[in-house]
């Protein structure tokens, strides 16, 4: 799944939800898409994770100065 990007796997993602959604596959074909689910969304968290870690806020202080941050998200936004 390395090769994957975030976007191909977001999608299928969403492909496997739609097709559990309509409840026409079998129990067996729903477990392996269950498991694909999985996968997928642990493969899209890492990859949030490490995008976030690398972004970072330009921000200036009352001098004009621009500084660095770290990026972190406010309690709401978790």
């Amino acid at each position: 799944m390395k090769e994957l990007k975030f976007e191909q796997a977001l999608d299928k993602l969403e492909n496997i939800v739609k097709e559990m959604e309509e409840g026409s596959v079998s129990l067996d074909k729903s477990m392996e898409l269950f498991e694909e689910g999985v996968k997928l969304t642990k493969f899209c968290s890492v990859k949030l994770r490490e995008v976030e870690k690398k972004v970072e806020i330009l921000k200036k202080d009352v001098n004009g100065v621009a500084s660095k941050e770290p990026f972190e998200l406010n309690e709401k936004e978790k």
